[in-house]
């Protein structure tokens, strides 16, 4: 829901904030008075295209921004997180034009592009009018609302299940076939690996133990001197340190028959020399184990650059270069079998392609029943409209096949919404051709198609906002008045706002805002306000009498507000 906008130095708009209430809102006032300005300034924040020429003239820059309540419109909370935007329950959307022409958008205070606010804005607000963008009059967007008009959602899971099984597994052949093609050269190149890391044959923690020994190898005679020294001060040499632990313990014993306690430290120093005893005599067995060798050196060095060449060609470490060696085995095996892997994933995939076209099939059958029904609805709404020489066929058509890779049934491409493509096609009057809804020249006609399209559809999904403009463009009170009715029924579902000229639309409106143009000598601006009961039986009259408002007029529009408020009470109950 659109809580409410904020323009600036828009065309004739210098500053204006309008909050916009749940239900109808209705926006009245005199021709050029701005209010297609305000259909304008939302589309920008749909991510419409932005023009210098849309900068109030003396301005440096143009700004709209827009505050919208998206905690009932889960899809649009899943495509802010998309964009890796943090979740949440209202959307600020701002985009400043400068008269310099260049534009920037921003999403809840980050920058982000005009194709981003695009993506938002499909579910968030849409426009009806003919000089702005509306999703429906996007054939892409059809098959999604005869779906929803059949309430298809069961059949759509199961088949977008069946297809993700298919995909995967058409993914699955066509990898295996294009091993199977690059098979011999894949092969002598797995054969050169496997070679190559067999004949050097690394083993796992091999470079510790092997940059260990280079080491010893590398100061043999540093290590030597070291242990023939320290063997020699704790053992070998006069009073070393093992002969002056001796003598302490010699004292001591006499003395610990003179006082017991001197027993503990004394069985601690007799534990201590058997340590240096034994320390001495492993420091004197490395001590002459230890020798000098450069040919055993340069073999290690050689080892060395073996493993470290096979590292870096084999994913950047030994246990990489190891792993690589064991799966260069297990793809060579599969490779050797690539016409059984094949045949089996042709069956695999012709299984599941024969489930989906199975559940495809009857998915269709489904939305061919269904596109009669949604056609003659909508056809009905739009007699009701003013226009029963008109009539909207929804047209079915196969999907055409892409490329070879396409999955395909019945000759059709199979997509994750099935074998099918829709439009909606309209021809206004008796006798003609039905054509694109896009391509409907009459502004007001395009307009009340898609009100009758919406309001057919009005009910399925809830909380985004419907714009409507040129809705009223070519009919009468009559009509008018059933418009009127029309929008409150799609108002019960979703926010409405209806830019009218007809006092029996804008009585209907839970909300009724007034533009007004206002010239105090030297510029011109647009202003807008909410009107009070006794302000929009005011301008009610206005719409109904002209400049020259009487007592007949004003009676006449009091009546009118009563009879929409009875009316409207009725049609919600």
């Amino acid at each position: 829901m659109l809580n409410c906008i904020r323009v600036q130095n828009l065309a004739i708009i210098e500053a204006l904030e309008v909050e916009f209430a749940p239900g109808l809102n209705v926006i009245t006032g005199e021709t050029g008075a701005g209010k297609s300005i305000l259909i304008t300034a939302l589309d920008l924040v749909l991510g419409g295209k932005a023009s210098s020429e849309i900068v109030r003239a003396g301005a440096e820059k143009a700004e709209v921004e827009a505050l919208f309540d998206i905690s009932k419109l889960p899809s649009v909370q899943a495509r802010l997180k998309g964009l890796e935007l943090e979740e949440a329950d209202e959307l600020i959307v701002r985009r400043v034009i400068q008269a310099q022409g260049r534009s920037r958008a921003y999403i809840n205070g980050r920058m982000a592009t005009q194709q981003n606010l695009r993506t938002l804005a499909a579910g968030l607000a849409d426009i009806s009018s003919q000089h702005q963008h509306h999703s429906l009059t996007d054939p892409r967007t059809h098959l999604a609302s005869l779906d929803a008009f059949a309430k298809l959602e069961k059949p759509l899971a199961a088949l977008l299940k069946t297809y993700r099984e298919a995909e995967r597994l058409s993914n699955e052949l066509s990898a295996i076939q294009a091993a199977a093609r690059d098979r011999a050269d894949r092969e002598d190149l797995l054969r050169f690996q496997l070679n190559e890391l067999e004949e050097a044959d690394p083993q796992p923690g091999e470079e510790e133990s092997l940059e260990s020994e280079r080491g010893r190898l590398r100061h043999a005679e540093t290590l030597a001197s070291a242990a023939t020294g320290a063997e020699s001060q704790l053992y070998a040499a006069d009073r070393s340190v093992s002969e002056q632990i001796a003598k302490i313990i010699a004292n001591l014993e006499r003395a610990s028959e003179l006082d017991a306690t001197l027993r503990t430290p004394l069985e601690s120093l007799r534990g201590a020399l058997s340590e240096v005893e034994d320390a001495a005599a492993e420091l004197g067995t490395y001590a002459r184990n230890i020798q000098v060798d450069p040919i055993r050196l340069d073999e290690l060095d050689q080892r060395a650059q073996v493993l470290a060449r096979l590292s870096k060609k084999y994913g950047g470490t030994l246990d990489a270069a190891i792993l690589h060696r064991e799966e260069a085995s297990a793809e060579l095996l599969r490779l050797e079998s690539v016409e059984e892997a094949i045949e089996s994933a042709e069956a695999n995939l012709q299984a599941a392609l024969s489930n989906a076209a199975e559940v495809a099939r009857k998915l269709s059958q489904k939305r061919q029943r269904a596109a009669g029904k949604l056609g003659k609805a909508i056809s009905n709404e739009l007699a009701s409209l003013g226009m029963g020489g008109a009539k909207v066929v929804v047209e079915l058509a196969k999907r055409e096949a892409r490329d070879e890779r396409s999955l395909i049934v019945d000759g059709a491409r199979l997509s994750p919404t099935g074998i099918d493509r829709c439009e909606m096609l309209i021809a206004p009057n008796k006798g003609e051709e039905a054509k694109p809804l896009g391509k409907i020249a009459s502004g007001g006609e395009l307009s009340r198609a898609l009100l009758a399209i919406k309001r057919v559809l009005g009910q399925i999904g809830s909380g985004g906002t419907y714009i409507f403009d040129e809705v009223d463009t070519g009919v009468g009170g009559a009509i008018a008045e059933v418009i009127g009715r029309k929008l409150v029924e799609v108002a019960e579902h979703h926010q409405v706002i209806c830019i009218t000229h007809h006092a029996q639309i804008a009585v209907y409106g839970d909300a009724h805002l007034l533009v007004q143009k206002n010239n105090d000598g030297h510029r011109t601006r647009s202003e807008i306000a909410l009107l009070s009961s006794e302000e929009r039986a005011e301008e009610v009259a206005r719409m109904i009498g002209g400049m020259k408002i009487t007592k007949k007029t004003r009676a006449a529009a009091e009546d009118l507000l009563e009879q929409a408020q009875h009316s409207s009470h009725m049609t919600l109950h």
